[in-house]
């Protein structure tokens, strides 16, 4: 049935609401977190350049990434969520948790038996024509192999602590949860600054020590920082009265209604990470560095969309969860409308004022050679290209699993896999590592897309509306010639152009798009 739009609603008082509390919360820590990731980007990038080592341990991590995001990651948090809120609001806590502990038991054997599977089949996996890398040379397949089979020992880890985070947002605890990626950074700023160098970092006359393990070191890093991102959250669990079970049935109606939800999830968060499998597959067979320079340029365009997007998506789902448990459509479709307006403003002049100032900022920070900055400035800017895209999908697809509707999600992701597949093939060989990220940025943006105007015909009002784009627009137009305008005329090194053009740009931007920011207090 359709509700009323969600735009005749009454206006919400100033005070902020838990969700915009959450958002703000949730995206001051992920802003945290990307300034810890591009920090540890940043003394990785200057240690290995775009170099064939940093192309392995790049490509090494897709497999192990795919795993987490099937069985935890992704596929299973976000499917459970909703049914965990569920258990809490209509169960009491014990019933949660003992739900819970359930699903966790499951999801660790299950990650577990897969992880033995991948790591006796690593190699072949490697070479295969359809493998992760089959235009390496023999050596750097290999290396990829070895570094493939430790990043499993992550995997088993971010087993229980995506799940972690699941149980602790369902239970509407945002802290500790958008902590945790900040905790796995310092795990890997360890493994990049003592663990990979031959050569002790000087700071303020005290040499670090290192231990020389080099590319290696990089993923002990990460298996640190996955036991961190794990640790953090163990008090807020304690807080909220988890209690362990060791069960393992599958007679227990939660656990079936999880499964039946997380089966189209996993097809969809499988064929989300199948995207990133086939770009280095393709990246593979073009110069060295290309899969590197896609890894910086996602790396990138992933800072304003987690900051931004991925922020509000998080806040926001226990909350939809909870409209659609009690019926109440209208509050869900404004919670969607007000989002995807915000979402829209804020993403739109990020993109042109970030394309135009994105390659002395890139030079200053990796000091790669004039090829390598080259390379990774363009692969940043055919992935900022989906920015707005990738950002609506995070709403979007929240707003089906909120109402338990893993199935269209599912058809959305295999559609765009299809557009990207093919767009990506014709354009690598044509625009070389940009042209792959420019198909990523095609395809999730019609993902997005596709979602929206299907949801849109249940709930009318969650579209923008046509002034809404109008301001959006603008504020893109005049942000990017005021960005140009500061480039031209100001004699300063380009890298501080680039941070004054960003900023001036961003400056005018904001009146165009005050009125949709001012909605942040009433999501």
């Amino acid at each position: 049935m359709t509700s009323e739009p969600a735009h005749d609603l009454p206006r919400p008082s100033a005070r902020l609401t838990h969700v915009a509390r959450s958002s703000i919360l949730v995206g001051v820590l992920f802003g945290v977190d990307k300034l810890l990731g591009l920090l540890r980007q940043v003394v990785i990038g200057r240690q290995f350049g775009v170099s064939h080592e940093l192309d392995a341990f790049n490509a090494a991590n897709n497999l192990p990434d795919l795993l987490f995001a099937l069985i935890t990651g992704g596929a299973l948090a976000i499917a459970f969520i909703p049914v965990l809120s569920e258990y809490l609001d209509r169960q009491g806590r014990k019933e949660a948790w003992d739900l819970f502990s359930r699903i966790a038991n499951w999801a660790f054997v299950i990650t577990g038996v897969m992880a033995v599977v991948i790591f006796f089949f690593a190699s072949p996996i490697v070479r295969a024509q359809l493998g992760v890398a089959p235009g390496f040379s023999p050596e750097l397949q290999a290396l990829v192999a070895d570094l493939m089979r430790l990043n499993l020992i992550s995997t088993m880890i971010f087993s229980l602590s995506g799940l972690v985070i699941a149980g602790l947002q369902a239970n509407q605890h945002f802290l500790l949860p958008a902590l945790a990626p900040a905790v796995y950074d310092v795990g890997q700023i360890f493994g990049a600054v003592i663990l990979a160098p031959s050569r002790g970092y000087s700071l303020a006359g005290f040499t670090l020590p290192a231990a020389g393990l080099g590319v290696h070191g990089l993923v002990y890093g990460v298996i640190l920082g996955a036991f961190l991102h794990l640790a953090v959250q163990i008090p807020a669990l304690v807080r909220h009265g988890f209690r362990w079970s060791p069960r393992l049935s599958l007679d227990h109606p939660g656990v079936r209604k999880v499964a039946r939800l997380m089966g189209p999830r996993i097809l969809t968060i499988g064929a989300f990470q199948l995207v990133f499998v086939i770009q280095d597959n393709l990246a593979s067979r073009l110069d060295v560095g290309s899969v590197t320079a896609l890894a910086y340029g996602w790396l990138i365009m992933q800072v304003p969309e987690t900051i931004i997007a991925t922020a509000v998506g998080t806040a926001i789902l226990p909350t939809l969860a909870e409209h659609f448990a009690r019926g109440d459509n209208r509050a869900f479709e404004a919670s969607i409308a007000r989002a995807a307006s915000l979402l829209l403003a804020i993403t739109l002049p990020a993109t042109v004022i970030l394309m135009i100032g994105i390659q002395p900022l890139i030079q200053l920070a990796f000091r790669f050679d004039a090829r390598g900055t080259e390379l990774v400035a363009w692969a940043a800017r055919a992935y900022l290209v989906g920015l707005v895209g990738h950002s609506l999908l995070e709403i979007a697809s929240r707003a089906f699993y909120a109402r338990q509707n893993a199935r269209v999600p599912l058809l959305a992701s295999g559609l765009s896999t299809a557009v990207f597949s093919l767009s990506a093939i014709v354009l690598f060989r044509w625009l070389g590592a940009a042209g792959i990220g420019l198909s990523n940025s095609l395809a999730f943006t019609f993902e997005a897309l596709f979602l929206l105007i299907l949801l849109s015909r249940s709930f009318s009002g969650i579209l923008p509306r046509p002034r809404q784009i109008g301001r959006a627009l603008m504020a893109a137009v005049a942000a990017g010639l005021a960005a140009t305008l500061v480039v031209e005329v100001v004699p300063l090194s380009d890298p501080v152009v680039s941070i004054l053009a960003s900023t001036f740009g961003a400056l005018v931007a904001l009146p165009f798009i005050w009125p949709e920011l001012r909605q942040l207090t009433s999501l």
